[in-house]
């Protein structure tokens, strides 16, 4: 049994589906039925499941609203995961966790490492930063997977954003100076079930436990991403807007964005086998459905 938490959000709704499409036994559960600042909700969620691995994809995600909000953010990304993680050493079930790129200050100049030093710019990136340290000083099998600018057909994201906007604009200003990589929610839900396909097959081993990065391959920016959003959308009949690329100062927010926040995948690969595909091989298919539902 995979027990999914975050339901709701792109990725949880992303491994429900390639669950239920590889016939694999699996739970999906959202707020309240899980609730990180209800614990009791999360012992009553693995005692009627009774899991072999739990997938976190719940978080607290609103990264300009958690600097005012910083309360619930520690809650949805430290406390509730460490509780999470408690329960699920006890019990002796394996936690896959997902953390972000935001725990980086983005001025490295090369792709992060898991061994590189974290240096969070704003409150959700320091608070998803001591959840990973919170989950790791517990005893769980916990496998932590940072990621980066996740995007689907589902939910609120870049892409969907852009496809809306573009259908009543002429011009649209994306920022074009902080670089990163796509990465598709459904090719994110695959990598996972390949981990716990891995953990199955070789039972758990101490080099499963700790960080692991996880993106599509590739690079580009935000006027990157936008700019190939808008070609594959064009081959549809999609009428794309101008874009005009400008600098993160000229956007201003209230948390400063890493400027380059590309993570390094090769661990993930050597440890479990997995690589992510390229990130331009996965935005058509993503892209025709959102053409379809901004219609």
């Amino acid at each position: 049994m995979i027990l999914i938490l975050g339901a709701s959000g792109q990725l949880g709704d992303a491994l429900a589906k390639l669950c239920a499409a590889q016939g694999l036994d699996h739970a999906a559960l959202a707020r309240p039925a899980v609730d990180f600042a209800q614990p009791e909700t999360l012992a009553a969620a693995l005692a009627a499941t009774k899991p072999a691995f739990v997938v976190n994809a719940a978080a607290y995600t609103a990264v300009d609203k958690a600097e005012t909000d910083e309360e619930a953010a520690i809650t949805g990304n430290h406390t509730g995961p460490l509780a999470l993680a408690e329960l699920c050493a006890r019990a002796n079930i394996a936690l896959i966790h997902v953390s972000t790129d935001y725990v980086f200050d983005g001025n490295k100049g090369a792709p992060y490492l898991e061994s590189d030093d974290t240096s969070p710019t704003g409150v959700y990136g320091r608070t998803k930063r001591d959840g990973e340290t919170a989950i790791l000083a517990t005893p769980a099998k916990a496998v932590i997977l940072r990621t980066a600018w996740v995007y689907s057909a589902h939910g609120k994201n870049f892409a969907r954003t852009m496809l809306t906007a573009g259908r009543g604009n002429a011009q649209l200003r994306v920022v074009a100076d902080q670089h990163g990589t796509p990465t598709a929610a459904p090719d994110l839900a695959a990598a996972i079930l390949a981990i716990i396909a891995r953990i199955r097959e070789t039972g758990w081993r101490a080099e499963y436990r700790g960080i692991f990065h996880a993106t599509n391959q590739g690079e580009t920016t935000w006027h990157g991403f936008a700019a190939a959003i808008f070609e594959e959308a064009a081959k549809l009949g999609y009428q794309p807007p101008q874009l005009i690329p400008i600098a993160t100062a000229d956007w201003p927010t209230p948390t400063r964005r890493p400027p380059d926040s590309r993570l390094d995948g090769t661990r993930l690969h050597d440890v479990f086998g997995v690589h992510l595909p390229p990130w331009r091989e996965s935005l058509p298919g993503i892209v025709a459905r959102l053409v379809q539902i901004t219609a």
